[in-house]
């Protein structure tokens, strides 16, 4: 090991780690806010789970529509920036949705705030990634596991105002100006210069430059397949959020007969869970390899809520939605991390084209878990969470093994 790689990270380094780790806990807070009010909002709009699906699904929509341009804003006004504008714009849109008295309209909401959410995830992981190479380690899992934390207190918040009677207006407006307070000042401390720049780790023969079994292989179509499978990787992980975000409030509350408060507990528990394993992820990976640690997540989200949807209890239920954040905790990091190290691709494109393809996910699970609900039962719907498993045990192949 060389001195680089155990040189103590710089001051401004630090900071910029910290300024980073709070754009992801925003962006996890931010939209966890808005998800315990789905079961209101629905029934206030008066539309069925089909209607309802196709409404949440504007926002992997809109994520989709823009997503491709985050390159090209990162390039032309840097990471850090585009990272919080984006902020400040999904705030504006998660409360319009929470207000929305139209079914268009909260659609149209969501739609906004998918798009301004898709610039902040691709800048927040690639300013991310700036600063990991400066530190010459893996630390990536960490920033994930800081915007499960946020999602765990946005979810939170949104309970806790639910059971105090707070109106979804002055709760969402709260909720969006200190996440936007927070956000600016972060961008004081983030990483100054383009984001083409040599970082000092990069020049190093540190473990992040090493040659890795996804770079091996010549580019050509062996990087599209690769390319390919880790898109479906980071998908299955999307699938098993989004059927916490969309569905598990509204399973436990209108299936297994849940209060509201109790019923927000589903979503609380999945990212709770996938904080856990996004904190021990990055000693896993080193310890075990991506390959292994995906493998073993996806057995456990696969078999535990197979379990909760068999044996249907608010526990179970509850558990169950525990297992699957668990189980798919480290997935996106690792299909972002290997994307972005990928031969044959201009630097960042294989960050933006994961980070956009996978929100397909996002975009197709709603309204294929309503229709599903809506002609036999959601229950059934649900049965997406351990086929998003199956998946990564397919194609965990591409993720690097444990090192020798």
């Amino acid at each position: 090991m060389t001195v680089d790689v155990l040189r103590r990270p710089a001051l401004a380094d630090r900071r910029a780690r910290v300024a980073v780790a709070v754009l992801f806990f925003t962006n996890g807070a931010l939209f966890a806010n808005l998800l315990p009010r789905y079961p209101q909002i629905k029934a206030d709009l008066g539309i069925g789970n089909a209607a309802y699906g196709l409404a949440v699904a504007a926002f992997p929509a809109g994520a989709i529509t823009a997503g491709l341009a985050a390159g090209i804003l990162v390039r032309r006004f840097g990471s850090a920036r585009v990272a919080v504008g984006g902020t400040l714009l999904t705030g504006v849109g998660i409360l319009a949705a929470g207000l929305a008295d139209s079914v268009v309209v909260f659609a149209g909401a969501l739609f906004l705030a998918g798009a301004m959410d898709a610039f902040t995830d691709v800048a927040q992981n690639a300013h991310g990634l700036r600063v990991q190479r400066r530190y010459g380690r893996s630390i990536i899992n960490s920033f994930h596991a800081i915007w499960s934390i946020g999602a765990v207190t946005g979810g939170s918040m949104a309970a806790a105002a639910i059971a105090l009677g707070v109106s979804r207006g002055p709760h969402l407006l709260f909720s969006a100006a200190v996440f936007a307070v927070a956000a600016c000042v972060a961008l004081r401390y983030c990483l100054p210069g383009p984001e083409t720049e040599a970082e000092p780790a990069a020049q190093t023969g540190t473990e992040d430059s090493a040659p890795s079994p996804v770079r091996a292989p010549a580019a050509g179509l062996r990087t599209g397949w690769v390319l390919a499978a880790l898109v479906l990787i980071a998908t299955a992980g999307t699938l098993v959020e989004d059927a916490g975000m969309s569905w598990a409030t509204l399973y436990l509350s209108d299936s297994l007969h849940a209060t509201a408060a109790l019923a927000a507990s589903g979503y609380v528990a999945l990212v709770g869970a996938q904080f856990v394993g996004r904190i021990v992820g990055d000693r896993l990976v080193d310890r075990f390899g991506q390959r292994a640690v995906a493998r073993s997540g996806a057995l456990i989200a696969a078999v535990g809520m197979g379990l909760a949807l068999a044996v249907p209890t608010v526990p179970g239920t509850v558990l169950g939605f525990a297992a699957a954040g668990f189980g798919v905790a480290t997935l996106v990091p690792a299909a972002m991390h290997e994307a972005d190290e990928l031969p044959g691709l201009k630097p960042g494109s294989g960050l933006t084209l994961v980070s956009w393809l996978m929100r397909l996910g996002f975009l197709l699970s709603p309204p294929v878990v309503g229709l599903v609900a809506d002609a036999t039962s959601l229950r059934a719907g649900l049965l997406v969470v351990p086929l998003a498993g199956l998946l990564v045990l397919l194609c965990a192949g591409v993720l690097r093994p444990r090192h020798r």
